[in-house]
C-alpha cells in the first residue's frame, strides 16, 4: 500500500467525536456543575479531545478543566466510558474521570472562562437529572454508583449500562 492509498484509505474511515470531562465533588457529596453560554442547561468541565495533536482523554480532562474552570488538579481513575449516538452528529465518545473531593478553599479559587461559561454550582445527586438532562446525567450517576460501590470504570451507552 502506497502512502496516498493509506492516507485516502484512512479519509474514508467513519467519524467519530471524542470528549473528557472531570467529576469533582464537595465534602458533602455534591456534584460541582457548570453553566455553558453556547448551549442550554448545565455540564461538567470538559470538552472535546484534540486527538489531532496527540492528546489524550486523560490530558484533555485536565487542559479543559484548567481552561473552564482555572483548577488544574491531578485527576484519578477514569469512571465511566460513554458511547452516545448522534441524530445531527457523528457519534460521541465521552469520557468521565475521577476529579476527587475539594476541599472548600479549592471551590474559592474556581475562576470561569467567560468566552464560554455563564456560572457554577454544586448540586447534590439527587438533583442532577434536572440539570443535566439524558445521556450526561446518567453517565454522572452511573460513575458516582461506580465510585459508592468501589468498582472500576463502568461500560455506557448512552448514559445506561453497555449490554453484554
Amino acid at each position: 500500500m502506497t502512502t496516498s492509498d493509506y492516507a485516502t484509505y484512512i479519509a474514508s474511515l467513519p467519524r467519530v467525536l471524542a470528549g473528557a470531562a472531570a467529576l469533582f465533588r464537595d465534602a458533602a457529596g455534591r456534584v460541582l456543575i457548570v453553566e455553558p453560554n453556547y448551549l442550554e442547561g448545565w455540564a461538567l468541565p470538559g470538552g472535546t479531545i484534540e486527538s489531532d495533536t496527540g492528546e489524550s482523554p486523560r490530558q484533555a480532562a485536565r487542559r479543559e478543566t484548567a481552561e473552564e474552570i482555572g483548577l488544574d488538579v491531578e485527576l484519578g481513575a477514569l469512571l465511566a466510558v460513554d458511547w452516545v449516538p448522534g441524530a445531527d452528529r457523528p457519534p460521541l465518545v465521552a469520557y468521565l474521570f475521577d476529579g476527587g473531593v475539594l476541599p472548600d478553599e479549592r471551590f474559592a479559587e474556581i475562576r470561569l472562562q467567560e468566552e464560554e461559561l455563564i456560572s457554577w454550582k454544586l448540586v447534590p445527586p439527587a438533583e442532577l437529572p434536572a440539570h443535566l438532562p439524558g445521556s450526561l446525567g446518567h453517565r454522572v450517576l452511573a460513575a458516582l454508583d461506580a465510585l459508592t460501590a468501589g468498582r472500576g470504570a463502568v461500560e455506557l451507552e448512552n448514559g445506561r449500562p453497555a449490554a453484554r
